[in-house]
């Protein structure tokens, strides 16, 4: 029977899906993911397993909040939670597809904890294929619960500073600011420096400047 899927509310998160399972004494990680639409850079996901007595709040969806609150909260949970990040590369990325690199990506975050998750919720309509715990999706979870927001800051802090360096050793590119989603300056940039090694080239734009170069050079 495929789990229970919760449709996503508008008034923000908080720790109901939390409660009942903190009320059996369990380990809950919320699990989330960040860059599944950019053309360059890895897909990165975040495990946080939150101390019910210490929830910073102003916890939200990452995308609602400013650079500077985010920072502050990445690094309030990185001091009173536990923290795990995890990567799925470009390759992967190209190989997999970008579905199943997130769901990866996920599997790694969750697993990379230090001590085992009981319970995680996971943002989204899929949960990552043989988690080690009992698992329920949420969709627009990042919105819906304290433990999926906090997950969604830290990957988004987490993946925004891989940008940068990223950024330092290609520039043009924009990506200190994009995060190398496609903006107009990152479009520009691939058409007068090119692909780097850190596009994906299953995504169509990189796809199709790949195989424009390569029907010219014929």
């Amino acid at each position: 029977m495929p789990p229970m899927v919760f449709m996503g509310g508008m008034d923000g998160p908080d720790d109901s899906f939390e409660t009942p399972l903190w009320g059996e004494n369990l380990r809950v990680a919320g699990v989330d993911e960040v860059g599944r639409g950019p053309l360059a850079g890895p897909v990165v996901a975040a495990a946080v397993v939150l101390d019910p007595l210490c929830i910073p709040p102003g916890l939200n969806d990452s995308k609602k909040l400013s650079f500077k609150r985010r920072a502050r909260l990445s690094a309030w949970l990185h001091e009173c939670a536990e923290v795990s990040i995890g990567v799925a590369s470009v390759e992967e990325i190209d190989e997999l597809n970008i579905l199943q690199a997130s769901l990866l990506a996920m599997h790694r975050a969750v697993t990379g904890l230090e001590r085992p998750a009981q319970h995680a919720l996971v943002d989204g309509r899929f949960l990552p294929p043989q988690l080690p715990c009992h698992a329920t999706p949420i969709i627009k979870g990042d919105g819906r619960s304290v433990s999926i927001a906090a997950a969604s800051v830290v990957a988004k802090c987490y993946r925004d500073r891989l940008m940068r360096d990223l950024a330092q050793q290609h520039p043009g590119y924009g990506w200190e600011t994009n995060a190398g989603y496609g903006s107009k300056k990152h479009k520009e940039a691939l058409q007068n420096l090119g692909v780097t090694p850190h596009h994906r080239r299953s995504f169509k734009p990189i796809h199709n400047i790949l195989w424009q170069a390569n029907f010219t050079s014929d």
